[in-house]
Order: C-alpha cells, then sequence, then structure tokens
C-alpha cells in the first residue's frame, strides 16, 4: 500500500511542478534561488500530505502551501537582508539555452511590480496569471470570489501603472 501511495504523490507532484516552480521563480530573487523555494514546498507538501482531506481540488492545497512557504521565504528574506549584504556578482546558468532578452526585460519588470504589492495582493496575481479561475484562487486565499474581482481589478491597474513605464 505505502508503494501505491507513494506513486500517487509522485504523480501529484509531475502534475503540478510546473504551477509550483512558476510560483517560486516570482518569489524567488536569484537565478538559484527558485530551485531551494522548490525543494522547501515540495518538503512542505510532502510533509503535510497526510493531513489533505480531499475537501478541495489537491492543486488547489498545493497552490495553498507553495504560496504559504514562499510568502514565508520571502519575509524571512528580506529580515535577513536588511542585515546582510547580498553578493550579486556570483552568477549561475541554469540552461544551456539563452533566455530572449526581451522576454527575460518583460518578466523581470513584471516580478518587480508584483514585489511591490502587499502578500495577498501578490498571491492573486500570481494565481491569476497562473490562469486559475476566480472560484479556486477564492479557496486558495480564504477570499470570496466577488471580493477577488475587486482586488483584480485593482491591482492590474496598480501592475500597468507600474510595469508601463519600465518597458519603454
Amino acid at each position: 500500500m505505502q508503494k501505491q501511495e507513494e506513486q500517487l504523490f509522485n504523480q501529484i507532484l509531475e502534475d503540478n511542478k510546473t504551477s509550483i516552480y512558476r510560483i517560486c521563480r516570482i518569489y524567488a530573487v536569484s537565478p538559484i534561488e527558485p530551485q531551494d523555494l522548490f525543494q522547501e514546498v515540495i518538503y512542505h507538501i510532502w510533509k503535510s500530505y497526510s493531513t489533505f482531506k480531499g475537501k478541495s481540488n489537491i492543486s488547489t492545497w498545493i497552490y495553498k502551501i507553495a504560496l504559504n512557504v514562499c510568502n514565508r521565504s520571502k519575509i524571512q528574506f528580506d529580515s535577513l537582508n536588511n542585515k546582510t549584504t547580498r553578493l550579486e556578482s556570483i552568477q549561475f546558468k541554469l540552461s544551456e539555452t539563452i533566455p530572449d532578452e526581451i522576454e527575460e526585460k518583460k518578466f523581470k519588470a513584471l516580478r518587480d511590480c508584483i514585489s511591490l504589492l502587499n502578500a495577498v495582493d501578490g498571491s492573486i496575481v500570481i494565481l491569476h496569471l497562473d490562469e486559475l479561475p476566480y472560484k479556486e484562487i477564492a479557496a486558495i486565499t480564504d477570499l470570496t470570489e466577488n471580493h477577488i474581482a475587486v482586488k483584480m481589478k485593482r491591482i492590474k491597474k496598480i501592475l500597468l501603472e507600474c510595469i508601463t513605464p519600465k518597458l519603454k
């Protein structure tokens, strides 16, 4: 029976790894940190897996864990960053493919603007960018669908005002 549970858990991770990594990449600061955050999220999913009751979709539950771990990590990083100097000169190349410069610029601008939002609004926009319906975003964030819709309207305006000058 344990082998079956392990296979099921591995399949759940396989089905959700892209979404998890996307969230980690938004919250991470340098190119190597998304991988560390990803591992941390996977650990927390594994640690909590036995407590999953099935009251929501498994992907909703995973999003919630990923956002909580990433938010907590960001808070810890911000706290440490005030006390230490970051060595930005250390670079780590993730793959052999060269990212498109324009796409990287857009991603960096979007990430910078999202980082200016409060934690809840940042989580909402990340889930929206992952094309989740308002109903699922509401379940993950413990807000109502109507509240999500109102917040998204405000968030879009804030992001547009922030990102437009960065992309000129």
